[in-house]
């Protein structure tokens, strides 16, 4: 009898979207409003290339004219600018020898997909968090962050009104934030100032609010040396994000058979883009790999981010501060 096989369990054309679509439905990413898929990047992302160009119509000013019977109209241009989202390709490969543990009274495909989804959900959460670092670095952005850090005492320590000075970065605008994501000892010191709200959905899941805001706890968001905290509020859909399909196989198998080892391979093409801040690749690390696809390192670096939305369009505000 010959031996399973991870590929006679998990059939690619049917794991991969079952990847995909479980990252959307369990990630905190997604579930918050914080992610949403766009239209426009997914056509780019399957049209091949590093970058995907999104244009934009920029905002009529300007002030209304009275019309008299001996003056024209004049007439004004409407503008428009290009934001740029940058593609990423990424892969990981695990090995079982024989399915080892898997087949313990569970499905092995099931016990594979929650392991995998989770690796999935976690490293997307670090690029955009990896990529926010570098967007607020830019001196472009100073218009979205609230630095409060390096100030004396308490008044350096993050509270109600030093928040909703955050929220107010974006003037009247502040209204379209609705989420946002801190580190763990962000959220105990508001937890211990009783300024979080914990609710329950029907289905028994836990939702925390700050400000009426959904709370996304994210341990990477770890303090600098001096123990500066950054924390994110979001608003709808503040990150673009599209599925590509990459230029080689999504999913394969390679098999060992004399070492009884099974080897699964996933390869995945994204985009996880901070609406309104063109990725301009202007700096570019040693390690990048070829074709320009950006690394962490690139991702986190300042020079490599340009703002091109009006900054309240941004739906991005960044608060540094201190937590004692």
């Amino acid at each position: 009898m010959a031996a399973t096989k991870l590929q006679d369990i998990m059939i690619p054309e049917v794991f991969m979207p079952y990847v995909v679509q479980e990252s959307k439905t369990k990630s905190e990413l997604f579930t918050s409003g914080m992610v949403k898929e766009d239209l426009r990047v997914q056509v780019g992302t399957r049209a091949g290339g590093e970058s995907v160009h999104l244009p934009f119509w920029n905002e009529i000013d300007g002030d209304a004219e009275e019309i008299g019977d001996s003056t024209e109209l004049s007439v004004n241009a409407i503008t428009s600018g290009q934001d740029v989202a940058v593609a990423q390709f990424l892969g990981k490969a695990w090995g079982s020898h024989d399915l080892a543990g898997m087949l313990a009274g569970s499905n092995p495909a099931d016990v594979v997909g929650q392991g995998v989804v989770k690796f999935w959900n976690r490293n997307m959460q670090k690029r955009i968090i990896t990529s926010l670092k570098g967007v607020f670095g830019s001196a472009s952005m100073a218009g979205n962050l609230h630095d409060i850090s390096a100030l004396s005492g308490a008044a350096a320590v993050i509270d109600k009104m030093s928040f909703a000075d955050g929220m107010f970065k974006l003037g009247d605008a502040f209204g379209e934030l609705t989420a946002v994501a801190m580190h763990s000892n962000t959220f105990r010191k508001l937890y211990k100032d009783d300024l979080i709200e914990v609710q329950k959905g029907s289905d028994g899941t836990e939702f925390k609010r700050y400000q009426g805001k959904l709370v996304f706890i994210d341990d990477t968001l770890l303090p600098d040396s001096n123990g500066v905290y950054t924390t994110y509020l979001f608003g709808e859909g503040a990150i673009a994000y599209a599925e590509g399909t990459p230029n080689t196989l999504a999913m394969e198998f390679d098999r060992h058979s004399t070492a009884g080892y099974d080897v699964m391979i996933m390869r995945r093409l994204m985009v996880l883009h901070p609406r309104g801040v063109k990725y301009t690749g202007a700096k570019i690390s040693a390690g990048t790999a070829t074709g320009g696809r950006p690394n962490l390192t690139d991702l986190a670096t300042a020079g490599n981010w340009t703002r091109v939305y009006d900054p309240k369009n941004v739906r991005i505000v960044a608060m540094k501060h201190k937590v004692a």
